[in-house]
């Protein structure tokens, strides 16, 4: 007879749901402005600016202290370890700035992917070694959620069965560690089993390939006594390869996203939309069963503008509507309740492909 040890405490279980359902709230998701130290260069470097610490806290800065209209669309912000420790003109730590305006401070905790020895060319994610110290560390210092993100790619022989359960297990090791740091309470852990969109495969074989990946990710999170209402999952969006000849339509790829979440996801865990929750929101589909966030991402700045003359000129509140263009936020927190009618104002950033050929970070 299997026994869960060691069993979270209702005092435990009460932090991590009220944390997870905050970050979630409806209309609410995340902001992810965890890029590492090297690709944000990529995003400083596009705009002529250098990638030093003191430009690295600026920009961020600016979508931290962005204007109300975007505080009922954001319920957390995900951030690289150096943006913990740095603060805004005003002195404050960033994690207060964060939570001064009611959002939920989260951290990425893994530390990229490595290969998988026994594959073909396939990855697991490494970073568990000290984890427990590193979470209880950014637990005192204003983290209340985790981000693991682990890869999977589609080929005619991929994801192998190996890869697929080593990553499930890692995603569940990670979120057992996060919920059960003792007497701090819990860090809500976000899993992220990503299956990337490179490739040539079409919608049906990705549905597939996400199916087996989600069932072996809850099989090991119930493997690991993970509590599910204080756990969040970041599913991929099903969708053909980016090399794939055939088109399929945004109403084909809501519906192949559903069905392979519905088959393979228990309603107790809150989602975070894959990409932007716009594409699971069709008229046709019925509403989800989970508690549905938005994963929003920033998009990169207008290359005339280095951030030496946004500083002189006065032009901050106009690049910060740049990066985060409220009609796009609004756009996705609307789809997240069900009530999202495309309008066409969400402006450029709307279609803007943030695709990465194998992308690392």
């Amino acid at each position: 007879m299997p026994h869960q040890y060691p069993a979270l405490t209702p005092e435990q279980k009460k932090e991590l749901s009220e944390n997870a359902h905050r970050i979630v709230a409806p209309g609410k998701g995340i902001l992810a402005a965890d890029e590492s130290t090297g690709s944000i260069a990529k995003r400083l470097s596009s705009i002529g600016t250098e990638n030093t610490e003191e430009n690295r806290r600026f920009y961020r800065q600016l979508l931290f202290t962005a204007d109300d209209r975007v505080n009922p669309c954001i319920g957390g912000v995900i951030l690289f370890h150096e943006t913990v420790y740095q603060k805004a003109d005003d002195g404050r730590q960033f994690t207060k700035v964060i939570k001064d305006k009611g959002g939920v401070v989260g951290i990425k905790v893994d530390k990229g992917v490595v290969p998988l020895a026994g594959t073909n060319g396939e990855t697991t994610t490494q970073g568990l070694d000290g984890l427990s110290e590193r979470c209880a560390q950014y637990k005192k210092d204003g983290a209340d959620f985790a981000k693991w993100r682990c890869v999977l790619k589609i080929s005619e022989h991929t994801p192998s069965r190996l890869a697929i359960i080593e990553n499930a297990n890692v995603l569940a090791r990670y979120a057992s560690i996060c919920q059960q740091l003792g007497l701090l309470n819990g860090i809500v852990p976000i899993v992220e089993p990503e299956i990337l969109p490179d490739g040539d495969h079409d919608l049906k074989r990705c549905q597939y390939v996400t199916e087996k990946v989600l069932a072996a990710v809850y099989k090991a999170l119930s493997d690991h006594h993970i509590y599910l209402e204080g756990c969040l999952l970041k599913p991929n969006m099903v969708t053909p390869g980016h090399a794939c000849t055939k088109k399929f339509s945004a109403e084909e790829i809501a519906m192949a996203t559903v069905t392979a979440l519905r088959r393979t996801v228990p309603p107790a865990p809150p989602l975070l939309g894959p990409c932007s929750p716009i594409a699971l929101a069709p008229p046709s589909l019925p509403p989800p069963p989970w508690a549905l966030g938005h994963a929003s991402q920033h998009v990169s700045p207008p290359g005339i503008w280095p951030i030496p003359t946004i500083l002189h000129n006065g032009m901050q509140e106009l690049l910060l509507l740049t990066l985060l263009p409220p009609p796009l936020l609004q756009a996705n927190s609307q789809a997240c309740q069900g009530k999202y009618a495309s309008s066409g104002q969400t402006g450029a950033a709307a279609s803007e492909s943030l695709f990465v050929s194998n992308h690392a970070y």
